[in-house]
């Protein structure tokens, strides 16, 4: 298996969690042993894909899991702040998630219908209708895709070149959609020409050398430029694309006055704005939807992982003035997952009645702060970004300030080792991201700043 001597001897000696998490039922019996996980783990280097991702850096077997807290089978125990790449809105077996699936798989109701209605579907789209952005709600369309988030943002795709009849995209630097063709399209790193890719506004890294406000208004003139200018090559385009925090891209969030703009921008030329709520949705930024922060309405919102309540879902919603396509130009044969469209129902209404997205902006807002004052004593952390429980911590070269792609793997590593399941992302995979349930507690909060403050400074102290 490619595994690092350092990831692989994590694997072994994560700490058990105290008070940071429970065990679930039947947990005091052992879970398995070291052997029996490293041989699961070898003959999965045997037999799955090179193209496997979250395995190679996170070698462990979980056999146990409950809100925060994951069980390895070797009994070994971590703080998932990983949370299926931010599908766990309420964290691991949530009572009232199992309570919705148990509810379903004890009715006999059918489980694979493909589209048609059924009371599950329609208690579904109920609940996802009243948590709309209401200037949508009104006037709304569900389209119910493959399982996948990124079939979702196909459809959405396909929707808006169904409807204005015409093929260009507007997308941004640092953006991710998806693995299937048209969505990596839309993606930073990939090409096609039908693209054009828009300067999303960093302070950090900004493409313009000035950060801030002035980063932002610079990047919406140049966006008006390009539509404006009839020898720029970029016709009309089919719609604008646009994460509210690029997740994948370093956990960039885009200023307020900034998205209104492209709003405006796209609505004066006739042009779609679609946002991929996909990660920031269902609360995970402390608003419903990232697009609240802005007071934006988008003609299209893609929307996948917490919706299904750690179940497979994705659905576009979308004015119904776009509903113009055929029957059948966007199908699939699992778009009817009952269990998922349970799950989501019991996600959506908990988040909501439990005040869950005004928590995630106390909370996210205290664990930044936190992260500032760790930055402040560590010249590694070149920057702390983030909304809600969308946080990123990027590392740097101390000295220069250039990414640092080897010690932020050496600091995922070592938070491995003390029970602590971070993910990279951002340019060079340096940006340490935090996507902690919505459900996390106070204490649990300060046990994960605590481990990743260990974390830095023993990475630190390794030969690079």
């Amino acid at each position: 298996m490619a595994l690092t001597e350092q990831a692989a001897a994590a694997a072994t000696t994560a700490p058990r969690v105290g008070a940071q998490g429970s065990r679930g039922p039947g947990a005091g019996a052992a879970a398995g042993t070291a052997a029996g996980a490293e041989g699961i783990l070898r003959r999965q280097a045997q037999r799955e894909s090179a193209a496997r991702t979250y395995a190679r850096s996170l070698p462990i077997v979980p056999v146990r899991a409950r809100g925060l807290t994951i069980e390895g089978a070797d009994g070994r125990r971590y703080l998932d702040c990983l949370s299926g790449a931010g599908t766990l809105a309420l964290g691991h077996n949530h009572p009232v998630v199992l309570e919705a699936i148990r509810g379903v798989l004890d009715s006999g109701a059918p489980l694979h219908v493909l589209d048609l209605a059924t009371p599950v579907k329609d208690a579904f789209t109920t609940e996802l209708f009243a948590n709309l952005p209401a200037g949508l709600a009104s006037d709304a369309r569900i389209q119910f895709c493959g399982p996948a988030g990124t079939d979702a943002v196909e459809a959405a795709l396909k929707l808006v070149r169904t409807a204005t009849g015409r093929t260009g995209l507007l997308t941004f630097t640092g953006a991710y959609h998806g693995m299937t063709a048209g969505a990596l399209d839309a993606s930073g790193g990939a090409g096609d020409v039908r693209v054009t890719r828009l300067p999303y506004p960093q302070d950090y890294r900004c493409p313009f050398g000035v950060g801030g406000a002035e980063g932002a208004r610079l990047g919406a003139r140049w966006t008006e430029s390009l539509l404006d200018d009839p020898k720029g090559g970029v016709p009309t385009p089919a719609a604008m694309i646009v994460e509210p925090v690029q997740g994948e891209g370093g956990v960039n969030p885009s200023p307020d006055a900034w998205l209104r703009r492209m709003r405006e921008i796209t609505a004066a030329r006739g042009i779609p704005l679609i946002a991929d709520e996909v990660q920031t949705g269902v609360g995970r930024t402390g608003a419903f939807w990232g697009v609240d922060h802005a007071g934006v309405v988008p003609d299209v919102m893609v929307l996948s992982k917490a919706i299904g309540g750690s179940l497979p879902l994705a659905v576009i919603v979308y004015r119904a003035e776009l509903d113009v396509w055929a029957p059948g130009a966007h199908a699939g044969t699992f778009r009817g997952n009952q269990l998922a469209m349970a799950a989501g129902t019991a996600t959506l209404a908990y988040v909501r009645q439990n005040g869950l997205a005004e928590r995630a902006a106390a909370l996210g807002e205290r664990m930044l702060s936190a992260l500032r004052d760790l930055a402040s004593a560590h010249p590694c952390i070149g920057d702390v970004r983030g909304r809600g429980l969308m946080l990123g911590v990027e590392l740097v070269d101390p000295d220069t300030g250039a990414a640092a792609p080897v010690f932020a793997a050496a600091v995922r590593q070592e938070c491995l080792a003390r029970g602590l399941i971070v993910e990279l992302g951002g340019r060079h995979s340096t940006v340490v991201r935090l996507l902690p349930p919505l459900t996390l507690t106070d204490e649990q909060a300060t046990a994960v700043l605590d481990r990743l403050a260990d974390a830095i400074p023993a990475a630190a102290r390794r030969p690079h």
